[in-house]
């Protein structure tokens, strides 16, 4: 699913991490002719929506996201797995991750940018590899040590969709790294009746785990390195019917992202990425059901959206900053971390 932006769908915390991303390199979507060369449809200009226009990608981002029926509740489902990439060996199978969100949107009619305000929650589980079970537990393969499995649950993670780009997240303040105000144009790409959409965002900014205070599961930097990347597949006419107030979608979602602090990799060298496949529905029928009932016994409120407005909106990181305690160091006071491999072959 933004996991968010799509999450709202999301998810991930996450895992976030997630429509508020940001166009890069200048690639923004371009009026074609009605037909190309080739006799393939690329137009961009629909008889509901014209998505060349910021009002256009406004409302088509509200269907999307949520349901511009202002009551509805849009679903978000992911499921994946967390690598480990380090130097020197081939990336990792960590763990497997599965998760949801549930979106609503409200009315905003404050400021000069009307538009609409995205509510939103989302939970997402690691899982065992093999069994798909919801792990509480995880056994590092990097430093052979067992470690208590820490969930995404961000609640809430909110934005506004208007006719204008939406802001980065601030992370409570600690991501002052804003981009000027520019006009809602999404990067689609259209060939007849599949509608395509790339979305990206690239942060770097001070993390609230310091190595100081987290010695075991900070960066050793004290900086959150993060890339978000989805692609999002539509239905070209499903866009263009005004009935459909909340618009299906389907997409993969890639996070690169520092070590999960949970895992206590500390200082160590490498970081997680995550890949996974999402889909959003009017339904939460879609989700992993191990995910909806382990939800359902231990985080019941994520099986539904707010229905309010609430701050401050955070990340996976920032929210365990903020809900877990750092873990003790070993007797000997050092902080562990896994070395590197050798490399075992020759050129």
């Amino acid at each position: 699913m933004d996991r968010r932006n799509f999450l709202a769908a999301g998810a991930a915390g996450a895992a976030g991490a997630a429509a508020m991303m940001l166009p890069s390199g200048g690639a923004l979507a371009k009026h074609k002719k009605d037909r190309n060369s080739d006799g393939v449809e690329r137009d961009l200009k629909g008889d509901y929506l014209d998505l060349t226009t910021p009002r256009g990608n406004r409302e088509a981002q509200a269907r999307f996201l949520a349901n511009i029926d202002m009551k509805s509740t849009k679903y978000g489902w992911f499921k994946g797995i967390v690598h480990g990439v380090r130097p020197g060996e081939a990336i990792r199978d960590l763990v497997g991750f599965t998760g949801f969100s549930c979106a609503r949107l409200l009315p905003n009619d404050e400021g000069a940018d009307p538009g609409y305000k995205k509510v939103l929650r989302e939970i997402g589980f690691y899982t065992d590899l093999e069994t798909g079970e919801i792990l509480e537990e995880w056994t590092n393969p990097y430093l052979n040590e067992t470690v208590r499995v820490v969930p995404i649950a961000n609640d809430p993670f909110n934005h506004t969709i208007t006719d204008y780009l939406y802001m980065p997240p601030s992370y409570g303040g600690l991501n002052t790294d804003m981009p000027p105000k520019i006009p809602l144009i999404k990067d689609w790409e259209r060939r007849d009746n599949d509608l395509i959409l790339a979305e990206r965002i690239n942060l770097f900014y001070p993390a609230a785990l310091q190595p100081d205070k987290w010695p075991r599961e900070a960066t050793a930097s004290g900086f959150n390195q993060v890339t978000e990347q989805f692609l999002y597949q539509f239905n070209w006419d499903e866009m263009q019917n005004p009935e459909l107030t909340g618009l299906p979608a389907r997409g993969t979602w890639t996070r690169t992202t520092p070590w999960l602090p949970w895992m206590l990799m500390g200082p160590s060298e490498g970081h997680c990425m995550y890949s996974c496949f999402f889909g959003s529905e009017n339904t939460i029928d879609y989700a992993d059901q191990k995910a909806l009932e382990y939800a359902a016994k231990h985080y019941p409120k994520f099986l539904e959206a707010p229905e309010i407005w609430e701050e401050p909106s955070l990340s996976s990181l920032e929210w365990y900053a903020r809900e877990q305690k750092p873990a003790p160091l070993p007797a000997d006071g050092k902080i562990p971390f896994a070395p590197l491999p050798k490399p075992s072959f020759k050129r």
